[in-house]
Parts: C-alpha cells; sequence; structure tokens
C-alpha cells in the first residue's frame, strides 16, 4: 500500500532522522568534491507525479523543490546534469512487460518530465530499464565530462535510483544517494534501499549538504577568478 512518508513539513527531520539510523555504517566512503561530480535525476515525469496516474507517489510531490534546488545548484556551478524519461515499447520492454500492469510510451503526456523542474540546462537521455546505464550512451558522458562522482535524486528510490547507484559503482563511480532526494511507495522499501546501498554501494546523503557544499566551492571558485 503506498503512503505519504514524506511531506513538505516533515521531509527535512525525517530524512535527518533516517541518515542518523544510518550511522552506524557510514564509514569514510569519500569527500563529495562538487567540480567532479554529475547530478542525475532519474524519471521524474508525471507517471510518477500526478495525482490521477495509477503509478502515483504519494511522497515524491514532497521532494520537488529540493530536487530543484540541487538542478539549479549545479546549474549555476556550470555542473553537469542528466535527466532520464523511462520509455518503452514492446520490443525493447524485456522483463518490464511481464511485471508491470502496463508500459509508458513517449506517446503518452504522462510519460513527460514534470512541468515544476526546467530540463533546459542539462543532458535528457531515455532509457528502457530500470538501470540508467543499460544500453544508454550515460556512462560515456559522464567520463568524456571528467566526472568521477554522481549524484543520484528522482524516482524510484528502491527501483530504479538504487538499480542505477549500483550501477554506478561497478562502473568506479563514486555515489552519493540522495535520502530526501529520492521517494518511492513506502517508507520501508525506502529504508531498506538506503540500507542495503550504505553497507555496500553509496553514501546516503542529505539535499542540504549537496546544495551547501556545491555552492560554497561554487562561491570559492567564482573569488578565485575574479
Amino acid at each position: 500500500m503506498k503512503t505519504r512518508y514524506f511531506t513538505p513539513e516533515t521531509l527535512f527531520e525525517k530524512g535527518q532522522a533516517m541518515k542518523d539510523d544510518l550511522a552506524p555504517l557510514l564509514r569514510d566512503q569519500g569527500t563529495f568534491i562538487p567540480a567532479k561530480s554529475a547530478l542525475l535525476i532519474l524519471d521524474m515525469q508525471r507517471y510518477f507525479l500526478e495525482e490521477d496516474s495509477h503509478a502515483y507517489i504519494p511522497s515524491a510531490e514532497a521532494i520537488l523543490p529540493r530536487v530543484d534546488a540541487l538542478r539549479a545548484a549545479y546549474v549555476d556551478a556550470g555542473l553537469p546534469v542528466v535527466w532520464t524519461r523511462h520509455l518503452n515499447t514492446s520490443a525493447d520492454a524485456g522483463s518490464m512487460s511481464r511485471w508491470w500492469r502496463d508500459l509508458i510510451d513517449a506517446k503518452n503526456p504522462l510519460s513527460e518530465i514534470h512541468s515544476a523542474l526546467d530540463t533546459s540546462s542539462g543532458l535528457v537521455i531515455e532509457k528502457t530499464q530500470y538501470d540508467a546505464f543499460y544500453q544508454t550512451n550515460l556512462a560515456e558522458y559522464l567520463r568524456d565530462q571528467n566526472v568521477e562522482q554522481v549524484v543520484i535524486s528522482g524516482v524510484m528510490t528502491h527501483l530504479c535510483c538504487e538499480t542505477t547507484a549500483r550501477s554506478a559503482f561497478m562502473q568506479g563511480f563514486e555515489v552519493f544517494f540522495l535520502i530526501d532526494g529520492t521517494a518511492t511507495y513506502t517508507e520501508e522499501h525506502h529504508r531498506a534501499t538506503l540500507l542495503n546501498l550504505a553497507h555496500g554501494f553509496a553514501r546516503p546523503v542529505l539535499c542540504e549538504e549537496i546544495i551547501n557544499t556545491t555552492k560554497t566551492q561554487n562561491a570559492q571558485r567564482k573569488t578565485n577568478e575574479s
């Protein structure tokens, strides 16, 4: 059953509580360096964000402002932003067609990225599976941009976001996974992903940490260049 475990009023407090619960697992998995990073914003499509869609994620609305603030910080710093749109046809869906009620194709208006998010700055890639690296040019693009770290946001926490985080790790990227910048159907699924990733794949972080560090280092860069 779907739950609204994140709301605008509880997002910060609950996100901090989730991070505190992970403290025993948080080792020195690397320092976040904005200049070496890219922001991945996964599947923030109307299909998952509009209430009249059967795939609606109640908690996704709460993370929208934070995802947009992350986007703005990255754009202002001139850092790579990558958006994904999950799209399928009967020819490329594979196991997705056996698992889910329907497929999202490009003709469906709900496949569009939510209008509250400005995609004009950044690369939009289309994917057919949970993994944003699978049969896309994402890895090549990131390496061309000299990216060594990825920050993962979007939906769903335990499906596309977690799978992409694991794939990024396997391809040699340092992964920073946003506790309060991802959302899914239930808090249980969300917490399970954080627990699993913290154990061996990614460093769970809060949006505020990424935004503040990015803004601070960008301000220092501008000062040094002036």
